[in-house]
């Protein structure tokens, strides 16, 4: 066994089957509707700039039904922290907690229950709107509206089916804009959009088959055509225990391609706190009581210490007996057992920690250490974790981090984690439980009615019809398919007329260049794209113009399609100035026609296009020139 001093890098291939893992996926996606789930508010992200004023307010944790206090709830108000609300100029009374919510979206609805049609679940008889309690600022409300709309489905996985538990449809987050010196900034222009919630059962056995379950429910969410696109429009939090460990819930995995690294650190994660709990255990380890130790660290040369006492502040430390070696063994890349003591520190005012296996360092020396270790009758083989802060800050973060090293004597924690860009994972808070949840008075109980739904196409029975009825190449198939305009593709195909190829390139592949030329293309709204493909389909401007059409929408948004057209002379030209245009390029390089024939059409079509600006379709032009080339030869 792999000794719990030892690097991640000397660690070999996990065998999942026999640590026992089992995971599940939560899958939360945007709906793309026209308002918000509770109030008539548009759901566009708009610019922080854009605000047109702000308000705060001061959140609290309120008992459930039950009379009783989620412990996350709880753990969260500790620090008493100030929320800064960005309003615009569409937000609502509603949305700053000043009005009782509406009825629930119809719209929002219909759309979760084509999502459970594609689940094959089965819809509630009567919804019921919930309230779960959220204090960390994200609802000015203090709660979030939830509804169960449909359980007991079922997806295919390359490893096996993965049940789906349960379908939730409830109101998205504020969006968190920054820190401030007294607390949060949030802006509301997305607190509201309707959300589903997409629970698996634990059926899950392999980092790989969690990123296939997550991108098969991803491929149904996105063939309703009704769900938003882009960074931050989906999330997925991933339930993960091993057999020796505990449940435990990372939260907010932005990146598909990122679940399996996610899951794969977490049981490395979970198996080295149980070789450490077995290590810490055999040494008979224990905890002592936090103690203020601010004597020892007197003209000290720390910056961060020294920092800490000129504002006022105390250094408080603790024995950690039979650690020594223990706090800075790695669990993940760049995290370690020191790492977790201070993510709970962290999460009560402090900066971190200082531990005595990684000092003396930081500006602390070894006489120092030394002078810590009698000061809180430290042995050879114990450890001292440190916090320099605000009184009452470092009392209690001292606290929390001695607790957090009693905890790994006894068990792997549950609790639950921020996932990170790197695939690692820090401490956010315990497992919310039932608590947390109490009835929505405001909204009245909703009978829906999956009869008249229909079950949408999914995206690769699209992609083959995409080939097989309008003769496109399978890898421009794939592409509309699967990209973000698949909804408008089919609204110029099926109600415009439009070439499906024209429409599918443009889309596909044309936006794609334009945006590696840094043009703005998400600028370009619906209207720009279906206007500007269907007057190049009806001839009115060439095909060669379309390029700088889109240009000019991108640059001037507030441009309609015919405008721009105008403003940039991109309109068609008759036969006759093609003609025109071409005789005159063709009598002035007479001499070359004259000896090479139509060994000059290659360079005299660039000079007749350039003549020309785009104004002509490129098949015209050439028809036009093959024939007075003829007529010279």
């Amino acid at each position: 066994m792999t000794s719990p001093e030892d690097s991640l890098a000397d660690a070999g291939p996990l065998d999942y089957d026999d640590l026992g893992l089992v995971a599940g996926l939560e899958i939360h996606q945007q709906l793309d509707t026209a308002t918000k789930l509770f109030c008539s508010c548009p759901t566009e992200l708009r610019e922080p700039e854009t605000s047109s004023r702000r308000f705060t307010r001061y959140l609290h944790p309120t008992k459930s039904e039950l009379g009783e206090i989620d412990e996350a709830a709880l753990e969260e108000s500790v620090v008493d922290r100030e929320f800064e609300y960005l309003a615009f100029d569409s937000t609502c009374l509603v949305e700053e907690d000043d009005e009782p919510p509406q009825e629930l979206d119809a719209e929002a609805l219909d759309v979760t229950m084509e999502i459970a049609a594609l689940l094959d679940m089965t819809v509630v008889d009567q919804l019921h709107v919930m309230r779960k309690i959220v204090v960390d600022g994200s609802n000015t409300t203090g709660f979030q509206r939830t509804s169960k709309v449909a359980d007991g489905g079922e997806i295919s996985t390359d490893e096996g089916p993965v049940g789906i538990e349960d379908l939730m449809l409830e109101e998205e987050s504020a969006q968190r804009i920054e820190e401030t010196e007294d607390g949060v900034r949030f802006g509301l222009d997305r607190l509201g959009i309707p959300l589903v919630e997409i629970g698996t059962q634990p059926d899950i056995r392999s980092p790989e088959q969690a990123r296939d379950a997550a991108e098969r429910i991803g491929m149904l969410l996105r063939s309703t055509g009704a769900v938003k696109r882009g960074l931050g429009t989906i999330r997925q939090d991933v339930n993960i225990s091993i057999a020796d460990g505990a449940r435990v819930e990372l939260k907010g995995v932005q990146s598909l391609d990122d679940i399996d690294d996610i899951v794969r650190n977490e049981v490395r994660r979970q198996k080295r706190l149980v070789e450490i709990k077995a290590e810490l255990q055999d040494r008979n380890a224990s905890v002592g009581d936090p103690q203020n130790v601010t004597e020892v660290f007197e003209g000290t040369e720390s910056g961060v210490i020294a920092g800490a006492l000129s504002d006022g502040g105390e250094v408080h430390g603790v024995r950690l007996a039979g650690f020594d070696g223990l706090v800075g063994a790695e669990l993940q890349p760049d995290r370690r057992l020191g790492t977790e003591l201070s993510d709970h520190a962290k999460r009560h005012g402090a900066g971190g920690i200082f531990h005595t296996d990684e000092l003396p360092a930081y500006g602390v020396t070894a006489e120092e250490v030394d002078a810590l270790r009698d000061a809180v009758g430290a042995d050879a083989g114990d450890a001292v974790a440190i916090v320099a802060a605000d009184p009452e800050v470092a009392e209690r973060s001292i606290e929390a981090a001695a607790d957090r090293a009693a905890v790994a004597i006894e068990a792997v924690p549950e609790e639950t984690r921020d996932a990170q860009q790197d695939c690692t994972s820090q401490y956010l808070r315990p497992l919310p439980g039932a608590a947390r949840m109490y009835p929505e008075t405001d909204v009245p109980p909703v009978e829906p009615d999956p009869s008249e739904v229909e079950v949408p196409e999914l995206l690769t029975e699209k992609e083959a019809r995409y080939v097989e009825s309008y003769g496109l190449g399978a890898g421009l198939a794939e592409q509309v398919a699967y990209g973000e305009h698949m909804p408008l593709f089919e609204r110029l195909v099926d109600e415009d007329g439009v070439d499906p190829t024209l429409a599918a390139d443009t889309l596909a592949s044309q936006l794609t260049g334009l945006r590696r030329d840094d043009v703005p293309v998400a600028n370009l709204t619906e209207d720009h794209l279906r206007d500007s493909i269907v007057l190049v389909d009806s001839g009115e401007v060439p095909n060669e113009g379309l390029e700088d059409l889109l240009t000019a929408l991108a640059e001037n948004p507030a441009l309609s399609a015919e405008e721009a057209v105008e403003q940039e002379d991109l309109g068609g030209v008759a036969e006759e100035e093609v003609r025109e245009a071409v005789v005159e390029v063709v009598e002035r390089n007479g001499d070359q026609v004259a000896e090479e024939g139509m060994g000059a059409f290659s360079g005299l079509m660039g000079e007749c296009m350039g003549a020309l600006r785009g104004k002509a379709d490129g098949d015209t032009v050439s028809e036009v020139l093959r024939e007075e080339i003829q007529k010279r030869a």
